[in-house]
């Protein structure tokens, strides 16, 4: 049997070189190898959601396999952010970075910004079917409370800067 870190560096090279099928295999016998080993798990989320055949539940089921077998880890924490972005899976994004920032409390106005950024992108256009002037007052409220939190200030204090 391989051993599963020589696999797992083979499979984030073979995603590098945009593989991501044979990559997916790699993370998969890695997994097989080292049911514990959380990079394989992140490296099988990062290539499963480039193929087309892996869903978006099971991509989901990775990255929280990841973070579960290393909670420390800031950067599958703010990757999965960034797919449930992706795929309008707002909360679960919003709780990522939330918990990604209370990790690396130094990095948290970066983890702030890139989801208050992200979802103002991001959200108009997966809830186009109800875009109403209401709903984009609610999603322009969300992505200003978080890019103002990652310059650390409150609704207050941009209300008196801004007047």
């Amino acid at each position: 049997m391989e051993e599963p870190d020589k696999l797992v560096k083979q499979g984030f090279q073979l995603l590098s070189e945009g593989d991501y099928s044979q990559a997916l295999s790699r993370f998969d016998k890695a997994i097989k190898a080292d049911p514990k080993n959380a990079e394989a798990y992140f490296g099988k989320a990062e290539a499963g959601m480039l193929v087309p055949k892996v869903s978006v539940e099971e991509v989901l089921v990775l990255y929280k396999k990841a973070v579960e077998l290393d909670p420390k880890n800031p950067y599958y924490l703010t990757s999965m952010g960034a797919f449930c972005v992706d795929v309008g899976r707002f909360n679960e994004a919003e709780a990522a970075y939330n918990k990604a920032a209370e990790l690396d409390p130094e990095n948290a106005p970066y983890y702030y910004s890139e989801f208050g950024v992200e979802y103002s992108r991001k959200a108009p256009e997966a809830m186009k079917q109800f875009l109403d002037d209401n709903t984009r007052d609610i999603i322009a409220k969300k992505a200003l409370k978080y890019v103002l939190k990652s310059i650390g200030l409150d609704e207050e204090k941009a209300k008196k800067l801004l007047v």
